[in-house]
């Protein structure tokens, strides 16, 4: 069985399949610095989790896009502070042109069902 959650004509930001959640790219408001768009982008994704019936415990994988790599240790000192260091997902971090040059950071996650 599949669950869309939140659907739009374009995506959903998250679909459920047996015990495995996938998350759309998250991203904070454009315009803020990296640390504020990290924090918005976590926060997002607990949302989703918690919609799909997780947590940050059970996050598999993050690959987090940078629109500059230079912001590396900003954005961690948000992660840091965020992630679950008894259970911490595998990671990946990348520089890359994001969907808009006011978008700083994209997180994207998979997680297991609670």
């Amino acid at each position: 069985m599949i669950t869309r959650i939140q659907p739009g004509a374009r995506m959903s930001e998250a679909v459920v399949h047996g015990d495995t959640i996938y998350l759309s790219g998250q991203v904070g408001e454009p315009g803020d610095d990296v640390a504020t768009q990290t924090r918005t982008a976590l926060a997002e994704i607990e949302a989703l989790l918690a919609e799909a019936g997780s947590d940050k415990s059970r996050i598999l994988m993050a690959q987090i896009w940078l629109a500059d790599i230079a912001d590396f240790e900003a954005m961690n000192g948000v992660w840091d502070a965020w992630v679950d260091t008894a259970n911490p997902p595998a990671r990946a971090t990348g520089e890359s042109r994001l969907a808009s040059p006011d978008y700083k950071v994209e997180i994207i996650v998979i997680a297991a069902k609670a």
